[in-house]
């Protein structure tokens, strides 16, 4: 063989073995890094194992996606689906660091809102990142559903469900589009003070969806202000959510009578929606749609 093939081939072969060997430790030592939804880097050792959230509705999520048995706890308000009452109950407010640890979770989800910054910042000095999602819209949620499928390695899972939701809010939205007037709706989530969605919440898209619109217009720097008796008044919404006509006679009409003159109430307009639907931004969104519609056009 001529003596400069020789050094040639020498030459290829440490140039292959070197990127083999580098290859290798790279895979070996790989970090993962996402950016979640607050546009923070998340560092994780490899695809998780062992998740949690500190919110219901990711919690939702989770059982909706990924094996069930990766999930290692539930906080005191996840009760959907039923199987979620196998998992071991952890404080999320405040978070009880003990239990969380004696979980040895990889990673655990959270909603902007839910968990303060600097639990998160604690936990993740204890060797447990947190991942943040938010939502503002129908759209959202369901990139969000595909954002967890991705993390947790089951992209076919995510992908098929958030389609088949997206199908089926396309169809409604086509049905109520181009709604000449539109049904203006009030959501209470409290009675004294009066506290109630704001404009910057999913319910307002989940309305737009419908042809009608949230009645509180204006943008508040709180996603659930506080409205006075005289706003309420001035915007006279047409549907009213929040409790039964009884209920709310006792626990709301009761303490503010001169909001009787509102339309929604004039025209027994009052809705009880269920709780952990118009509040939770997860699968079940398609079923939390289609109960406003059935409040909306009876």
């Amino acid at each position: 063989m001529h003596p400069y093939l020789n050094k040639f081939l020498a030459v290829c072969l440490l140039i292959f073995c070197c990127a083999c060997g580098s290859g290798k430790e790279e895979k070996t030592g790989e970090e993962l890094v996402l950016q979640d939804d607050l546009g923070r880097a998340i560092k994780l050792k490899g695809q998780p194992e062992r998740v949690m959230a500190f919110a219901s509705s990711m919690t939702e999520m989770l059982f909706a996606v990924c094996d069930t048995a990766s999930i290692v706890g539930r906080t005191p308000q996840c009760d959907y689906p039923a199987a979620v009452y196998s998992k071991p109950v952890v404080s999320n407010y405040p978070v009880d660091l003990e239990q969380v640890l004696a979980l040895k979770p990889d990673l655990i989800f959270t909603v902007e809102g839910i968990t303060p910054l600097d639990m998160a910042a604690r936990l993740e000095e204890l060797g447990i990142p947190v991942y943040y999602q938010k939502y503002r819209s129908v759209a959202d949620i369901l990139k969000g559903i595909e954002d967890l499928g991705r993390i947790m390695g089951r992209e076919q899972q995510a992908n098929h469900l958030a389609d088949s939701l997206r199908q089926q809010v396309q169809a409604i939205e086509r049905r109520y589009s181009g709604q000449t007037q539109q049904q203006r709706v009030l959501a209470i989530t409290w009675s004294d003070p009066i506290y109630v969605y704001g404009q910057n919440t999913i319910l307002t898209d989940q309305l737009r969806i419908l042809g009608a619109q949230n009645a509180v217009q204006e943008v508040f720097d709180q996603p659930y202000p506080a409205l006075t008796r005289e706003y309420i008044l001035k915007m006279n919404p047409d549907v009213l959510l929040g409790g039964s006509i009884e209920r709310l006679e006792r626990e709301f009409f009761s303490l503010y009578p001169e909001l009787r003159k509102i339309a929604a109430y004039r025209n027994k307009r009052i809705y009880q929606p269920t709780g952990n639907l118009i509040e939770r931004p997860s699968p079940r969104v398609v079923e939390s749609i289609r109960e406003l519609e059935s409040f909306l056009y009876p």
